[in-house]
């Protein structure tokens, strides 16, 4: 496809939204000569010669605020606009003279053809060869297939938005690890109140009134400040999930040890309420990313079921495969969850019932945790909720490793230094 037929595609696409704009004077037109309209116009085509189709196409395309890059099947610019070389996604090409596409521009063009399935990315570029990356720029890609090899490419600006996620997540995690010590000062002096009012044996009187009411406030101390500890150290490990810290390197993880390790750590608050949590499906199975992570999220799914079954139940941990995900779904046969809760329950610090997470001592971000670890690997996680009839949320992974574009790149490399990628 040569690069006229490209400018004539994007021409096309201009015409069309023209034609939008003037559907009400056409309308007018066609009410007052129907019959001459209606043979001028034809199948709705405007009468437009082509050459001005074409730089219709290319005005249109050049005046948006958003960058557009149109590659060939050799990975080859054909059309470039303003926005996209203010954003520096062009590079020197091999030959003197010669302009080429951003490395990644052309990695995630390649995953296109491949895949014929679009794909979008946000990600921070060091801008010029600032390596250091202390003023990335922040751009969201969105990458299409138009025929012929042909790649669209959009990128819009998103730098500010990424600059204030940043600086929310540096707050969180600074006053969370400020946090940290008072925190752990009154789970101590809490404990030792504990042991100062405990009566020294069987024989020992009873308590004054004054002891007694100290010994409950005392456990009471210990109680709120253990679970304040608790959100502090969820909202650390949010943040890091959120992106204040790299992504480990994706390694194969043994499903089985993901599920043995949940089963160990929920054991002492499932014996607690009497609950049984039973293991089903299939073994062997491997998902890629990290084994602590993974068991996180998971012991946070059954976690949250413990909480919120009754006594005597059964949480069950299935996991099953297919040629592209493993699941791995946690269902219980708890309270259940409101149709209108459903949507809102993986935000962060929404509950549906605010006194049952007060008893149960929830943060009101385990599911919050959850929903990143499983984005974070290239999956997802879906709940099915029956009010008063039980929940089960099911975790959906890749069967197979990662696609990482940066392990994709060209020879050429990235002149600008490396980029933080985040999968849309």
């Amino acid at each position: 496809m040569t690069v006229g037929v490209v400018v004539g595609l994007v021409a096309g696409l201009a015409a069309g939204l023209l034609l939008v704009a003037l559907v009400p004077a056409v309308r007018a037109r066609v009410t007052s000569a129907a019959g001459r309209s209606g043979r001028r116009l034809g199948m709705g085509r405007l009468a437009i010669p082509d050459d001005q189709q074409a730089g219709l196409g290319r005005r249109t395309i050049d005046s948006l605020r958003a960058g557009v890059v149109v590659l060939d099947a050799d990975d080859q610019p054909v059309r470039v606009n303003p926005a996209a070389r203010a954003m520096g996604l062009l590079r020197t090409g091999p030959t003197p003279g010669s302009i080429a596409a951003h490395p990644l521009i052309r990695t995630l063009a390649g995953q296109v053809r491949r895949t014929g399935v679009r794909r979008e990315i946000e990600l921070d570029l060091p801008r010029g060869r600032d390596s250091a990356g202390e003023n990335p720029l922040g751009v969201h890609l969105r990458a299409m297939a138009i025929g012929g090899g042909h790649v669209a490419v959009e990128a819009v600006d998103v730098t500010e938005s990424h600059r204030l996620a940043r600086v929310r997540r540096d707050f969180v995690a600074n006053v969370s690890h400020e946090l940290k010590t008072p925190i752990g000062a009154l789970q101590l002096l809490a404990e030792a109140l504990l042991d100062a009012t405990e009566p020294a044996g069987a024989a020992a009187p009873d308590l004054s009134e004054d002891l007694v009411a100290a010994r409950r406030f005392a456990e009471r101390i210990q109680h709120e400040s253990t679970r304040l500890g608790r959100l502090v150290q969820e909202l650390l490990e949010l943040t890091r999930l959120q992106g204040a810290e790299p992504q480990p390197p994706p390694e194969p993880v043994a499903v089985d040890w993901v599920v043995a390790e949940v089963v160990d750590r929920t054991r002492t608050s499932a014996a607690a309420r009497r609950i049984e949590v039973e293991v089903t499906g299939e073994r062997g199975l491997t998902v890629y990313g990290s084994d602590t992570q993974l068991a996180t999220a998971v012991s946070n799914l059954v976690e949250n079921a413990i909480n919120y079954s009754g006594e005597d139940t059964t949480v069950r941990i299935a996991t099953r495969a297919d040629d592209e995900h493993v699941e791995i779904a946690v269902t219980d046969q708890g309270i259940g969850i409101a149709p209108t809760d459903v949507d809102r329950i993986f935000e962060r610090f929404y509950r549906a019932d605010q006194a049952r997470s007060r008893d149960t001592g929830g943060t009101g971000l385990g599911l919050a945790i959850v929903k990143h670890i499983a984005s974070n690997h290239g999956g997802r996680v879906e709940v099915a909720s029956t009010l008063g009839g039980g929940s089960t949320f099911t975790l959906r992974l890749p069967a197979r490793p990662p696609d990482d574009l940066l392990a994709t790149l060209p020879p050429a490399g990235i002149e600008s230094g490396p980029a933080e990628l985040r999968q849309v």
